[in-house]
């Protein structure tokens, strides 16, 4: 089942089972999926939904920090669900030691020994971690592994 179907799929099970969050997230997602594909004249494949889904989850976690900062635990805890739906689209995420790994490696293989180098690391990430890691956290180890 592509992942277009099984949000279709949980789209009609989120309604029968009044879950709410769900299905505003999933909704979300599918009308971003749309657009996408009306604007750009394409169908998309499962990967490029991943980035859809990986950039929409990228704009909860800034909403999260906001929110907090602003001491709205409301949002906080409705951002954080919303969180949690959105992960279950996306690849199982990497941990810090198999990123800090893959960060290590990219790095002796480019040679890399400044942070000159920063772009160069992480234009070769980014395809080794596709969906299954946020940029930010890859640049925090990318930065630490330089110094």
């Amino acid at each position: 089942m592509s992942l277009k179907q099984k949000l279709q799929e949980d789209l009609k099970s989120s309604m029968k089972n009044k879950d709410t969050v769900r299905k505003s997230v999933v909704t979300l997602i599918r009308a971003s999926i749309k657009q996408y594909e009306v604007d750009n004249r394409v169908e998309l494949d499962d990967e490029g939904i991943i980035d859809i889904i990986s950039k929409q989850m990228k704009q909860r976690r800034d909403s999260l920090e906001e929110f907090a900062k602003a001491n709205r635990q409301d949002l906080v805890s409705e951002t954080e669900s919303e969180i949690e739906v959105l992960k279950e689209y996306l690849p199982q995420q990497l941990s810090e030691e198999e990123l800090n790994k893959i960060v290590k490696e990219t790095i002796s293989e480019l040679g890399a020994t400044s942070m000159k180098d920063m772009g160069k690391i992480m234009s070769a990430m980014m395809p080794k971690v596709k969906g299954r890691a946020d940029g930010k956290q890859i640049n925090e180890l990318v930065k630490a592994n330089l110094q």
